[in-house]
């Protein structure tokens, strides 16, 4: 048997994210002076994100692994914990904390959201062929490969992924026929060097001051619309019973289930109808992603759903629930980082690592040079770096008020990210020489 965790049972999984939630939550909100002290340096959704890391890394949990059946065959097998997170409560969770969103206020952020958005784009554009060039003046066979197991083959991929998601990936491994047998190399540097990033955006959360200060940033209108939705919500709040409960959850799940209803119908009817579509070399192909469609048509709903008396639910914590829902796809993204990982490939994370250095360093250049609050630069990065499934809950970090700017964003890197990644990779088949 292959790396077969303690627990492969998704119920006890589910058990042990949610205990370690409970932890964070209830140490959090202690008043003992060592909690408070350590919550001082290590955000409490940081930790949310780092203790199922920590469980995988010491075999407890996994999202996958590999055992034998029955007939002694090795099979893969997986844990259905994060599909759930992202399928069911992560559009619930958006529907949830969009009730009471201001779509005027929203668009008042201004350009600043799009401008660092695109810097992050161009960051993962031209950081792949600058990783490649340096990494070549330490360890050319790193970067080396030839036909099919071109190693830049294979980076093109990554670059899918970081600037839309999973179908830009699929798209740019069926333009580009990397290897399949290496391929699973190039999914553990996406998943180990991203994973890396998102815990040092979120550290980054609980200084958010700090840094905007240094930035000379001007977060008035990010302050502003935190201000109206709370105001709001405090000039509505009562105390919720369980019929508030249960029809906040029933509007959330209804919209779940029309979202993946929509999305699969939309991307049925582009793929049968529309053979640009069905091509995975073509950049559209990433249009028939049922996830895209689900959290386009899952936010959607929301937003409309701000326009009526469904609003009124934020005063019983409709934003509230949601961010609990956030909360355990956090718990879900954690478990599928295993820190020790991180040396098993040294040379294809060393190209990973300078790869997200350049992105990182691109944003903050920019940010300072435009006065762009951290909040900007997180977003931008993550709308990127990890799509729909992130960049609302690291926008959600900030104030649940302000999801929806990630997954606005997130949708802009769906749209352009196959366009992207294929420039990325002609830079990067030049610079390897090829």
């Amino acid at each position: 048997m292959e790396n077969v965790p303690f627990f492969t049972n998704d119920t006890i999984v589910f058990g042990i994210l949610m205990l370690c939630l409970g932890l964070v939550f209830y140490t959090s909100s202690s008043h003992n002076n060592f909690w408070k002290t350590f919550y001082k340096f290590v955000p409490a959704l940081l930790l949310c994100y780092l203790l199922p890391a920590i469980f995988n890394s010491l075999g407890i949990i996994s999202p996958e692994w590999k055992e034998l059946n029955a007939e002694g065959v090795l099979v893969e097998k997986s844990s259905n914990v994060y599909y759930v997170a992202s399928r069911f409560l992560l559009p619930a969770s958006l529907v949830l904390m969009t009730l009471s969103i201001d779509l005027k206020s929203i668009f008042n952020l201004g350009p600043k959201a799009l401008i660092m958005f695109l810097t992050g784009t161009l960051g993962v554009i031209i950081g792949g062929p600058i990783a490649i060039l340096l990494i070549s003046l330490v360890s050319p066979e790193t970067v080396g490969g030839a036909g099919f197991d071109a190693i830049w083959r294979g980076l093109s991929t990554l670059a899918g992924s970081w600037i839309g998601g999973g179908a830009n990936q699929a798209a740019m491994l069926e333009i580009y026929k990397y290897n399949p047998e290496k391929y699973g190399g190039m999914v553990l540097v996406d998943i180990v060097v991203a994973n890396i990033w998102m815990a040092i955006l979120l550290l980054g959360i609980g200084k958010s001051d700090k840094i905007d200060r240094w930035l000379k940033a001007d977060n008035s209108a990010i302050e502003a619309l935190k201000q109206k939705v709370s105001s709001y919500a405090e000039s509505i709040t009562r105390t919720p019973s369980l019929t508030d409960y249960i029809i906040m959850l029933s509007i959330a799940f209804t919209v779940v289930g029309i979202s993946h209803w929509g999305a699969a119908g939309i991307s049925n009817l582009l793929s049968d109808n529309f053979e640009v579509f069905n091509d995975k070399s073509s950049a559209l192909s990433s249009f028939t992603s049922k996830f895209f469609w689900m959290i386009t048509i899952a936010t959607a709903i929301g937003i409309l759903l701000s326009y009526t008396k469904v609003k009124q639910y934020e005063g019983a914590g409709a934003s509230k629930l949601g961010s609990v829902f956030i909360y355990i796809l956090v718990a879900t993204i954690g478990m599928k980082m295993d820190i020790g990982k991180i040396f098993e490939n040294p040379g294809l994370i060393a190209i990973g690592l300078v790869w997200m250095a350049i992105h990182v360093f691109l944003l903050i250049g920019v940010a300072k040079l435009i006065k762009a609050p951290y909040f900007f630069l997180a977003v931008g990065s993550k709308a990127n770096i990890g799509g729909a499934a992130s960049a609302p809950v690291v926008a959600a970090a900030f104030h649940p008020s302000l999801a929806t700017v990630g997954v606005l964003l997130a949708v802009f890197g769906y749209v352009v990210g196959t366009y992207g990644a294929i420039l990325c990779t002609i830079l990067m088949q030049i610079a390897s020489g090829s």
